[in-house]
């Protein structure tokens, strides 16, 4: 159990629970990779919007409204959760809503723009609620000083969900194809497979993760919903206290941006530009998933060793380096090396980026603060994806340019990187929460 110790842990906290609430980033990682990145972005161009020259633009804007949607409630939701207890109940709502809302986008076919644009609204947001919720029972389970590594199993072992998701629909795929099939007859049975498996597999975070906050009762005399916008206009009038929070949040809006784009642009580009057939993306996909998880495992070790900042910092140059090469690649073979440096830098990045916040958040008010880092999340999700698509239109499809000037979101979160202080940061929260 060495990779897995107990002392990683807080006081009370079994690993059963640690595996349930890993199991919830098994559970959704099938939607990003099957819905956002795999198979259904490329539909989207091809199937139902006929690869207009408009069609990449309409996807980064479904996706971009989902993610305005999560910045303008999410904070105000989080710190209802922190005052209510609320967390698992709110997580239990969200997954239903991304599960019924993914199942339902098999309805969309060939010119059901405005069916399919709607639903993958419906259905990332639903997702973004519980990704916010999940994070923020991270300080409840591990120590200060194992926040890396926790994090790292979350992330790792949800790539191989994503993993499962794609493997089972790529079979699929691969069959129905080989009979002669048709696109969209197959993508909506993949829709529904994904779906099953992210219900199915949510199910052990409900069974075995705990609720550990306790209710504010004066703040349930007040009302949720009032005493949470309080709660939410008092910590933004403190932000000088939190400053390296506030840092690290204005870093997440740029290099998150370009995290973005590889999540949910990654298959168009690969099809588009490099050339590559559906059942090709899909193995690609697959293949970084594989170093993600390797990547968000061996790096939560890391990073907790030789410092969150610095381990975030190199995950971001590498990141550089996948824009560079992605923009200069002209066969398949040399985007494959693009591909293989993204899928390290992804599942670390992400890992590094949640611990760091995790320490900044005090104790007491978890789910408040993952809902501002969700804020900053998506709306880098919403500038890097709307950015990438408003170019690829205004160069008339050149996507190498698009994902040349990603590159510069990166560049940029780096820059702000600097400004963090985690010493400095992690008191702040210590003090906030003794206060």
């Amino acid at each position: 159990m060495a990779l897995f110790p107990q002392d990683a842990l807080n006081p009370g906290v079994r690993r059963r629970e640690v595996f349930g609430w890993a199991m919830y980033d098994f559970a959704n990682s099938g939607y990003t990779t099957v819905v956002i990145t795999a198979v259904f972005a490329a539909y989207f161009i091809g199937g139902i919007a006929g690869k207009a020259q408009w069609a990449t633009f309409a996807w980064t804007a479904a996706l971009s409204i989902s993610y305005a949607i999560v910045m303008v409630t999410m904070p105000s939701l989080g710190i209802y959760a922190d005052l209510r207890a609320a967390k698992k109940r709110l997580l239990a709502l969200s997954t239903a809503g991304c599960v019924l809302s993914t199942a339902a986008l098999a309805f969309a076919g060939p010119g059901s723009v405005a069916l399919a644009m709607l639903l993958v609204i419906v259905s990332n947001t639903f997702y973004s609620y519980g990704e916010s919720l999940t994070g923020a029972f991270l300080p409840e389970l591990a120590r200060a000083d194992a926040m890396g590594k926790v994090s790292g199993w979350g992330w790792s072992f949800g790539y191989f969900g994503g993993m499962l998701a794609l493997g089972v629909c790529l079979a699929y795929v691969l069959w129905a194809q080989a009979h002669g099939v048709a696109a969209d007859r197959f993508v909506p049975v993949t829709m529904v497979v994904t779906a099953l498996i992210y219900g199915v597999a949510s199910l052990a975070t409900f069974w075995l993760l705990r609720e550990r906050a306790v209710p504010d009762l004066q703040a349930a005399q007040q009302g949720g919903w009032r005493a949470s916008l309080q709660q939410l206009h008092a910590t933004f009038q403190q932000a000088r206290r939190y400053r390296d929070f506030m840092w690290l949040m204005a870093c997440a809006v740029f290099y998150q941006g370009g995290v973005a784009v590889a999540v949910s642009l990654a298959a168009i580009y690969a099809e588009q530009v490099i050339g590559f057939q559906p059942q090709e993306t899909m193995v690609l996909i697959f293949v970084l998933n594989i170093a993600a998880a390797a990547g968000a495992f061996a790096w939560g070790y890391l990073q907790d060793r030789i410092g969150h900042k610095l381990a975030l910092g190199s995950t971001i140059v590498g990141w550089v380096a996948t824009c560079l090469i992605a923009a200069a690649s002209t066969t398949k073979g040399q985007f494959w090396w693009a591909a293989a440096i993204a899928g390290l830098c992804m599942g670390s990045s992400q890992s590094a980026g949640r611990a760091l916040a995790s320490l900044f958040a005090p104790p007491r008010q978890g789910a408040e603060f993952f809902g501002l880092w969700t804020f900053a999340i998506r709306l880098a999700s919403i500038i890097g994806p709307l950015l990438y698509g408003a170019i690829t239109w205004a160069t008339g499809g050149n996507q190498r340019a698009a994902i040349l000037a990603t590159s510069a979101l990166f560049v940029i979160g780096l820059v702000l990187l600097l400004k963090v202080d985690v010493g400095r940061g992690r008191a702040a929260a210590l003090a906030a929460d003794a206060a």
